[in-house]
């Protein structure tokens, strides 16, 4: 009796996967991580419970790879924003001004999904935990960079050295963000953005 036999094949995902992960952006930015049930993902998606599972594996997968595309989303904004930056301070007024607003756009007030994850899950999750911290990580380095350069083309003052700069822009981003939730007054916000300008200069 010949005995038959079958090769498992690789399964195949029949939709976008980038757009579900729009989708599920959407719904995580708008009730937080804990609020969001796996049928609040299987209404925005389209996609029913095994699919989201065996696609993703389950719903703090999910919420990474959420974050991951967020973060990447926010990467390129400001990689493009520094394009029209003449020096140091101005790419780093730009940066605050792009973050104003968003903000002053934010009819929802809804604020920024890596922010509100920080709020609600950092210490909850070692995955989580290394996410932000990585995140976090970048953005310093980030703004080091910026000083660092902007200290040798003397645009900005050498009180500081370019990581204790760096960890007070984080903080006042940080801070800024926060602040805007309420505050809606772009002259307000304007203003502060020159306050933190002004330490530098």
């Amino acid at each position: 009796m010949k005995r038959s036999f079958q090769i498992d094949m690789p399964k195949t995902e029949t939709f976008n996967k980038d757009l579900v992960i729009s989708q599920a952006i959407e719904v995580f930015h708008d009730k937080g991580y804990n609020a969001t049930s796996m049928q609040d993902l299987v209404e925005a998606t389209g996609l029913n419970r095994s699919s989201i599972y065996n696609s993703f594996g389950c719903k703090l997968s999910l919420f990474m790879e959420c974050l991951n595309a967020y973060q990447l989303r926010y990467h390129k904004k400001s990689n493009t924003v520094l394009l029209d930056a003449k020096n140091s301070i101005d790419a780093i007024e730009l940066l605050f001004h792009m973050y104003m607003n968003e903000m002053l756009s934010d009819s929802e007030d809804r604020g920024c999904l890596i922010a509100n994850c920080k709020s609600e899950m950092a210490n909850h999750d070692d995955k989580i935990t290394s996410f932000l911290t990585q995140n976090q990580n970048y953005t310093i380095d980030f703004f080091e960079q910026l000083v660092a350069k902007g200290q040798q083309d003397q645009h900005i003052n050498s009180n500081k050295s370019a990581n204790e700069y760096a960890l007070y822009l984080f903080s006042s981003l940080q801070g800024f963000r926060m602040t805007g939730i309420l505050i809606r007054d772009k002259k307000h916000l304007q203003s502060i953005i020159k306050t933190i300008l002004q330490t530098l200069i």
